[in-house]
């Protein structure tokens, strides 16, 4: 582990130890309860979180994406992924608050999607068929190769984006299909707009640390996107099982998310210390 990684793995855990005084805050003030919900959904946030940061490294190699550029990408993704996670939680919130059963039906949505991480392929990371990356290439043109870090420039008297400008559009975009994952899978622990917001911030926080840990360490992890869809399948699972009045408890569900990411965490490095060329084909899928 080179000396890059070691500080941001030093950040992710400082930002993780914010995330649970945060906790700590949330039992004095609101309650054990409240503080269950509030580290349910971001245990549930920070595993999703994992498998969309492989995302990204997808789309800055498609992108050939500098690492010196990759920062302000990052940032910016992030930034605009808070605002964008307040509109989808707060909308969540409202519709839940008037329709219930909306929460069957999110179930429904996670065990889809469950379902298509594990059966993904190449062609799903194909830049090329993003919606974003293609409405981008209608409306103006992309610039061969990089102008310093600028977004958009001017060339001929015309505006062009550049691949920074590109790659970051195909993130917003990206995660905006995550966060139809991770809002409903919150709702399964909590309906509590502070609790969910909140816990749902401090996990993309760690986002950008957590990016460097992962590029360097992404193929001793191969194996954890699989734990994350046995995670969403859960929270699917626990959303519909209310329909039939059986409730799974908060402290079941923690315990479990924790298990299993912990779990697939430790089989991919051992499988990859081990079986290599097991790995290998895993990594290629």
């Amino acid at each position: 582990m080179d000396q890059v990684t070691k500080s941001a793995f030093k950040k992710v855990s400082l930002l993780v130890g914010l995330a649970l005084i945060c906790c700590c805050g949330i039992y004095f003030w609101m309650g054990e309860h409240a503080a269950m919900e509030f580290l349910g959904a971001y245990l549930i946030e920070f595993s999703l979180s994992i498998d969309n940061l492989f995302v990204f490294i997808t789309i800055f190699t498609a992108f050939q994406i500098p690492a010196v550029y990759q920062h302000r990408v990052l940032a910016w993704g992030i930034w605009t992924a808070v605002v964008l996670r307040f509109i989808f939680i707060f909308l969540g919130v409202t519709i839940v608050q008037q329709f219930s059963w909306i929460l069957y039906l999110f179930g429904a949505i996670l065990l889809i999607s469950a379902w298509h991480m594990v059966k993904k392929d190449d062609k799903e990371n194909d830049v090329t068929n993003n919606i974003a990356y293609r409405l981008l290439k209608k409306c103006m043109p992309i610039t061969d190769g990089f102008v310093g870090n600028h977004f958009i420039t001017r060339q001929n008297g015309r505006w062009h984006a550049t691949p920074l400008f590109a790659a970051l559009l195909v993130i917003e975009a990206s995660d905006i299909l995550f966060a139809i994952d991770s809002v409903p899978a919150a709702f399964s622990v909590s309906t509590n707009l502070f609790l969910v917001y909140s816990s749902n911030i401090l996990a993309i926080l760690g986002l950008r640390q957590l990016y460097f840990v992962l590029e360097h360490l992404q193929e001793r992890f191969c194996y954890v996107r699989y734990g994350v869809a046995i995670i969403l399948a859960f929270t699917g699972i626990k959303l519909l099982s209310a329909m039939f009045d059986v409730h799974i408890s908060i402290p079941v569900s923690i315990g479990f998310i924790i298990l299993v990411l912990t779990g697939s965490i430790l089989f991919s490095i051992y499988k990859t210390s081990h079986c290599p060329a097991e790995s290998a084909t895993v990594r290629k899928k």
